[in-house]
């Protein structure tokens, strides 16, 4: 990382390809879900070690290849 701490809304979309747009960035805010943001008067921040913890949280584990080839779910 480059040693910011914080992203703003278009970066947190870029960080994810563009599969967050920031009109969801902005509806989750709304809704209060997503990842966790400081808003400054009128900026809003995401830190970048809650992104990180965001992103564990959603991560998906996949079963092994072994468990595939042995016949088990």
């Amino acid at each position: 990382m480059d040693g910011r701490k914080f992203l703003t809304a278009k970066e947190v979309s870029e960080r994810y390809r563009g599969s967050i747009s920031l009109g969801t960035l902005r509806n989750w805010r709304a809704k209060r879900i997503g990842p966790a943001y400081v808003k400054l008067g009128k900026a809003v921040l995401y830190p970048i070690d809650e992104l990180e913890m965001w992103d564990q949280k959603n991560k998906v584990t996949c079963r092994g290849v072994n468990a595939i080839h042995r016949g088990r779910p």
